[in-house]
């Protein structure tokens, strides 16, 4: 099945010679969220701006809902909205009269009631006649997608979408995200917050250095590069590590009370059972055991380090 955005091996090169996209192929879903992940300078930003049509592409292809971006750009730009990661805002102007400048940019005709939907859905109806500089920050920023939303895209393109706001706004946006894609918008995001891409994302991308590491389902993800960590609690403190047990990639805490075990989930055996059994042989009491998944974060880092090396 064609995604609603087919990109087939795009590339950018700046004439200072930075290339900062590398043959990059992805295929995304109608109706699914997208988490971009990389380190600043990864491509992200490029990426986005070339779909968008504001960055002219050296190579390859990109196609939104079957219009090409370069050939047949008006039909593209028009099922896209953009949110950027600078907020840029007409400082004297309400919020209703800029979100209703930006459907008119589009072409489409007046339709405050529509208008009055998102301001509501976002929690900006309040704040309606209210000029924007006197706005805060994270009320900016919900007026940016309420922009990126007057005109009914079908694709909405987060970049950093929650940079600078607080953990309650950030949670709140997680929220209107969630009810966004519910309506059946197509939503891709790059993100500095990694809980936001464990929280919210259908699967992730990994950029570093303009390639496309991998896009993968989250979970499988989680479940492929994951690893857990098995922490056993002593009952006596030991001094070091015993030689029965060197080789095992055992830690001993600095207190000596307790050990940690990092395991492959994957793995036909952990080794749980076997390390139990022989610490009782040797005389060690557990007096507690405790596991705990890697987090996207920590995925995420293991990634682009083996690209780096690559």
């Amino acid at each position: 099945m064609t995604g609603i955005i087919e990109i087939d091996n795009l590339s950018k090169q700046y004439d200072s010679g930075t290339k900062a996209l590398s043959d990059v192929t992805m295929s995304i879903e109608e109706g699914e969220i997208i988490a971009l992940l990389g380190p600043n300078g990864a491509g992200k930003t490029t990426l986005i701006s070339i779909i968008c049509g504001l960055v002219v592409p050296t190579g390859g292809t990109v196609r939104v809902d079957g219009h090409d971006i370069r050939t047949d750009w008006r039909a593209a730009r028009k099922l896209i909205g953009l949110v950027p990661q600078e907020i840029a805002l007409e400082p004297f102007e309400t919020v209703f009269n800029s979100v209703r400048f930006t459907r008119g940019l589009y072409g489409e005709g007046r339709d405050d009631a529509h208008i009055e939907q998102v301001l509501r859905s976002l929690a900006l109806w309040d704040k309606r006649d209210a000029p924007t500089k006197d706005l805060s920050g994270g009320m900016k920023r919900r007026v940016l997608i309420a922009k990126a939303l007057a005109h009914r895209p079908k694709v909405l393109f987060l970049d950093e979408p929650t940079a600078g706001v607080d953990v309650t706004l950030r949670r709140e946006m997680w929220q209107v995200v969630e009810q966004l894609r519910r309506e059946g918008v197509t939503i891709i995001l790059t993100t500095h917050y990694l809980e936001e891409a464990e929280e919210m994302a259908d699967r992730v991308g990994v950029i570093s250095k303009g390639q496309l590491l991998l896009i993968r389902p989250k979970d499988e993800l989680m479940r492929e590069f994951g690893r857990k960590t098995l922490t056993i609690e002593l009952d006596e403190a030991l001094h070091a590590i015993p030689p029965e047990l060197l080789g095992r990639g055992l830690e001993l805490a600095p207190e000596g009370d307790r050990i940690t075990y990092n395991y492959d989930t994957t793995a036909e055996r952990t080794g749980i059972a076997r390390l139990l059994g022989e610490l009782a042989t040797l005389g060690i009491t557990v007096r507690d055991v405790s596991t705990r998944q890697s987090s996207l974060e920590e995925v995420f880092i293991s990634l682009v380090q083996e690209g780096e090396a690559a």
